[in-house]
């Protein structure tokens, strides 16, 4: 039996009211769909109904996706994302394989953009369907309905697989992210438990008198942390500037987010690693400094060194997003500056 929606989940698809914008472009693309598929019930043949129902399936599926609220879990195991697309692919794929030859002729251009979209120039799927389309003044027979349909499975596929190395790329930052913020929370409770011990590192003798990131008085928890968040504040600002090379997504996963947040943890400790380096006389002609105001002028200058490092996850970053819109744009390529 048919799986149908009922009128009140059709305006649903539509409205997608309180969610969040993948949410939105997927419940707009159901009612599309759901539409099309509505509209072919009548005419379709009696073997095809079974197409048809499944079809309705799969919008279903992908409807209760999109409705269904998401937990920590589902964020970033990316389920309802994973579920809500492929079962929209799947309808697509039901739909072409169903349409009336009358619609069919029209199609193949539609199928070969996303192909070369997802699939690039040497995929032979691609080739050969381009190739019909050329001889045939650009329109889909019945010859080739079912390469038509190989052909778009396998761009939905290289889709599904692109958005899924954005989400793993996007987890392994906030991985990251994660492990830094406890290293920088875990310098800091140390700083306080045993102020001898990392805190002292943060101080100078210049002359014999003791010059630490708060002042003159015994090393503490707080010279971490006024450290620490100088560092941070630097990082803030030089990631700041560098979002004119960051680009935008489409895709859910919020990746230039998390690699702004990378930079606040990775600036602190940058900054405190820094500080301990010239302690530690590991930089040429730099044994000392003489005031907190020079300690904190060089946790600035170490917080925005982190820069470095995060330019180049910042590149690997926009060479993922480029390659989920599609392979057309080259992989191995370094974004323009």
């Amino acid at each position: 039996m048919a799986v149908r929606a009922t009128t009140e989940t059709r305006h649903s698809d539509v409205t997608g009211i309180g969610q969040s914008s993948w949410r939105q472009r997927c419940a707009s693309y159901i009612a599309d769909l759901q539409s099309q598929v509505d509209r072919l019930r009548p005419l379709v043949a009696a073997e095809n109904q079974s197409i048809a129902t499944m079809a309705d399936r799969h919008l279903e599926a992908a409807r209760q996706a999109v409705s269904t609220a998401g937990g920590l879990r589902s964020i970033w195991s990316g389920s309802a994302v994973d579920r809500a697309w492929p079962n929209l692919h799947s309808a697509e794929e039901a739909i072409l394989r169903i349409s009336p030859t009358a619609d069919l002729r029209w199609c193949g251009a539609t199928v070969l953009a996303k192909a070369e979209q997802h699939l690039g120039n040497q995929d032979p799927q691609r080739k050969l369907l381009e190739s019909h389309l050329t001889d045939n003044s650009h329109q889909l027979d019945e010859t080739f309905r079912d390469l038509a349909v190989r052909t778009l499975h396998a761009a939905n596929d290289a889709a599904d697989s692109e958005r899924a190395q954005v989400r793993t790329f996007r987890n392994f930052l906030l991985a990251s992210v994660f492990a830094l913020t406890i290293l920088v929370a875990l310098s800091i409770a140390w700083g306080f438990a045993a102020p001898g011990a990392l805190a002292e590192k943060t101080c100078f003798y210049p002359d014999g008198v003791r010059q630490c990131p708060v002042g003159t008085g015994a090393p503490s928890g707080v010279d971490l942390m006024l450290v620490e968040f100088i560092g941070m504040c630097a990082a803030a600002v030089a990631g700041a500037i560098s979002l004119r090379h960051i680009q935008g997504t489409a895709t859910p996963y919020m990746v230039p987010m998390v690699l702004m947040l990378l930079r606040l943890p990775l600036g602190a400790l940058s900054a405190l690693l820094g500080i301990i380096l010239i302690r530690g006389e590991f930089v040429p002609g730099l044994t000392y400094l003489d005031n907190s105001g020079q300690i904190a002028a060089w946790a600035i200058f170490f917080g925005i060194a982190q820069e470095s490092i995060t330019r180049m996850i910042d590149q690997q970053g926009n060479r993922v997003l480029d390659n989920a819109r599609g392979s057309m744009r080259e992989f191995a390529t370094v974004p323009r500056e």
